[in-house]
C-alpha cells in the first residue's frame, strides 16, 4: 500500500508455504482480503510476492500470467518487489545453508533472477511509475567461497543479470532493479563489505567492459548503479550491530542504492552465559528449518556463530559478562519489543525507520517474518493472518507518527 505518498509498504509472501504457482495462488487468495479487511486498507495493496523457481516456470506460461493479472487487476492489487532469495523448497524440511544456493556462480541462479524480473516488469507494465525489486542472495555462503576467481564468478553472473535487466528496461520502458541482501555467514555480510564488493567488481570499469562483451548489450558503470543494489534487511542488520546511520551514508558515499528494506527484528540476549534465563529460553528458537546466525557484540569485538546450536554449545569467556550480548538472526514479529526472558531489537528497527522517515532512502518497504511456522508455540498467538496484518498496523503507526 503507499504510505504518505512516499512508501510503498508491504509484506512478504514467503511467510504462506507454497513452493508450486497454484500453492503460491491459493495462499494469497486467501490471505489477502482477509489482511485488507483487517487494517481496513483501501486503495491499491502491495504484495512481496515470493517464488520459488518451479513457480516462477509455471507462472510464465501465458494462462496462469493472464489469471493472475485479473486477480491483481479486480482486487486492485500490485505487486512492486520479489523475494528471489530462497530458490527451492523454504517451508515444512531443512533448509538451512541449502538457501543459498544455486548461488551467484551457477546459470541456474542467473536463469532465476532473469525470469523473476521479466515478470516483475509484466506485471508491472502499467504501474511504469514503480521500479520493481527482486531481492536476492548476497553472492554465496562464505565457506563455499575459496578464492578470488570465485568471487570475480558471482559478480559476473550479476553483471550478465544487470545486462538482462538494462535490455528489459530498453524493450518495456519498464525499470527492474537487483536488490542483494547483505546477511551473516554469507560471502557479503555486512555493509562494508558490500560497498568493497560493488567497488572491486560491479562498479569496476574493466569488469563492466568484460560483461557487456559477454552479453552482447552495451552497458556502462551508471547503467549498472541504475540496476544493482542492495535489500537492507534490518534483523541481518541489527545482528551484525551495524549502525544505521553510519551504514545508509556510507552506502549513499559509495553511490549504492538501496532498493529495498525489509522491515525485520531479530532476538536480543543481554549477558548470555551459561546459567541465564535467557540462554536457556533459547534452546526451542534452536529448530531445524532455518539457519539462525549469531553474532556477540563484547569489549567492543565481535564474535560470530553460523548457528544459534553452535553458539548455545560455546563455553562462557573468563571474566566479566557485563556488557556481553548476542543478537541472533531469527525474524520475530516486529511488534514484540520483549519475548519473556530475553527482548528483541525493535528499539534497532524503530530507529531504521525513522532515518527511512527523516531521509530519501528507499521507497520499497517489506516486513519479512517468514519464521511465523517455527516459533515456539507459546508466541504463536492468533492465526497467521492476523499476524501479518498487526505487523503492518505497527509498521503504519511508526512511519505515521
Amino acid at each position: 500500500m503507499k504510505v504518505s505518498d512516499r512508501f510503498h509498504l508491504t509484506y512478504c509472501s514467503n511467510i504462506h508455504a507454497g513452493e508450486t504457482w497454484p500453492e503460491v495462488s491459493a495462499a494469497l487468495t486467501g490471505a489477502l482480503p482477509r489482511i485488507r479487511a483487517l487494517l481496513g486498507a483501501e486503495g491499491a495493496f502491495g504484495i512481496g510476492l515470493r517464488l520459488s523457481a518451479r513457480a516462477a516456470e509455471e507462472l510464465e506460461h501465458p494462462a496462469p500470467f493472464a489469471a493472475f493479472r485479473k486477480f491483481l487487476r479486480e482486487g486492485n492489487y500490485y505487486v512492486p518487489t520479489i523475494n528471489g532469495f530462497p530458490y527451492g523448497a523454504f517451508h515444512g524440511q531443512r533448509v538451512k545453508e541449502q538457501v543459498y544456493l544455486p548461488d551467484w556462480r551457477s546459470p541456474e541462479r542467473l536463469r532465476y533472477s532473469n525470469r523473476l524480473a521479466s515478470l516483475l516488469a509484466a506485471m508491472l507494465a502499467d504501474r511504469r511509475e514503480i521500479a520493481g525489486s527482486v531481492s536476492t542472495a548476497p553472492g554465496a555462503f562464505r565457506t563455499e567461497v575459496r578464492s578470488a576467481d570465485d568471487a570475480r564468478a558471482i559478480a559476473r553472473g550479476m553483471l550478465s543479470h544487470a545486462a538482462h535487466l538494462i535490455e528489459l528496461h530498453r524493450r518495456t520502458g519498464v525499470t527492474i532493479t537487483l536488490a542483494i541482501e547483505p546477511e551473516p555467514a554469507c560471502v557479503i555480510e555486512t555493509m562494508d563489505e558490500a560497498i568493497s564488493f560493488f567497488r572491486q567488481y560491479l562498479f569496476a570499469e574493466r569488469e563492466v567492459r568484460a560483461a557487456s562483451l559477454d552479453s552482447g548489450v552495451a552497458m556502462s558503470v551508471e547503467d549498472v548503479r541504475r540496476h544493482l543494489g542492495l535489500c537492507c534487511d534490518a534483523c541481518h542488520m541489527a545482528v551484525e550491530f551495524e549502525d544505521p546511520a553510519t551504514a545508509f551514508e556510507n552506502l549513499r558515499a559509495a553511490g549504492i542504492s538501496v532498493n529495498k528494506v525489509q522491515i525485520s527484528s531479530a532476538l536480543r540476549i543481554v549477558r548470555p552465559s551459561r546459567r541465564s534465563a535467557g540462554r536457556e529460553a533459547l534452546a526451542p528458537f534452536a529448530e531445524d528449518t532455518y539457519l539462525h546466525q549469531v553474532v556477540e557484540q563484547s569489549g567492543g569485538s565481535l564474535l560470530r556463530f553460523v548457528d544459534l546450536p553452535d553458539a548455545l554449545a560455546s563455553p562462557d569467556p573468563i571474566g566479566a559478562d557485563r556488557d556481553r550480548e548476542w543478537r541472533v538472526h531469527f525474524h520475530v514479529p516486529v511488534f514484540l519489543r520483549a519475548m519473556r526472558e530475553f527482548e528483541t531489537t525493535q528499539p534497532y528497527l524503530m530507529s531504521v525507520i525513522d532515518l527511512l522517515k527523516r531521509q530519501d532512502i528507499c521507497r520499497c518497504l517489506e516486513v519479512e517474518t517468514y519464521t511465523w511456522d517455527v516459533l515456539p508455540p507459546e508466541y504463536r498467538t492468533g492465526d497467521v493472518q492476523s499476524a501479518i496484518a498487526r505487523e503492518l498496523q505497527w509498521v503504519l503507526a511508526q512511519l505515521q507518527s
